[in-house]
């Protein structure tokens, strides 16, 4: 992961193209590479998004790759694997020209986020808060180097969490009727 060290503001970012396939997150005004996913990770957010067609979602409410506006000290996005989106926020995304959930916009239902090595921090430390101060109702830490899946649910302002790990029933409050477990999570790499 590398970062530029030009400081940009929202705007400058959202218009920002540089001709490539490249991902980005801004963190606090700096444009952050993303690297490739790896293999396991891709086929995890892969096996949830087509767990939740499954389960009746329905498929414009599913993205991947699609970028929200959160608080930082300065402008900040990240880029989740995986968002369900409310009804109102993908009649909102319609028609964008660029697949970013800004500020003005409802939050997500649901964002989950895969753990690449390395970045346990950002994902359990940066992102929590981030996505909590966006009022984001469910947010699920996937962690494959750990085993587990925890759930965090949005309670008057500050995430409570669950941890979930080998045959547990995952319990979402947004998607009550699931029938899933970390196991089956984790072995979607089969």
């Amino acid at each position: 992961m590398s970062i530029t060290s030009q400081k940009m503001t929202l705007e400058e970012y959202l218009n920002f193209d540089d001709g490539t396939d490249t991902y980005y997150e801004l963190v606090n005004g700096e444009r952050v590479v993303m690297p490739p996913e790896s293999e396991l990770n891709r086929r995890i957010a892969t096996f949830l998004f087509a767990y939740f067609l499954q389960q009746g979602i329905s498929f414009y409410r599913l993205t991947m790759k699609t970028e929200i506006v959160v608080s930082g000290s300065r402008a900040t996005t990240r880029l989740p694997d995986l968002m369900v989106l409310s009804e109102e926020l993908a009649t909102a995304l319609e028609g964008a020209n660029r697949s970013t959930v800004i500020a003005d916009m409802p939050p997500p239902m649901l964002v989950v986020e895969v753990v690449s090595p390395n970045q346990e921090k950002r994902d359990y430390r940066y992102k929590r808060s981030e996505y909590a101060a966006r009022g984001i109702t469910e947010y699920w830490i996937v962690d494959p180097m750990q085993q587990i899946i925890t759930v965090l649910e949005w309670v008057e302002g500050l995430y409570e969490e669950q941890v979930f790990q080998g045959n547990e029933q995952i319990i979402s409050p947004m998607l009550p009727y699931l029938e899933l477990t970390s196991e089956m999570v984790f072995n979607a790499r089969r």
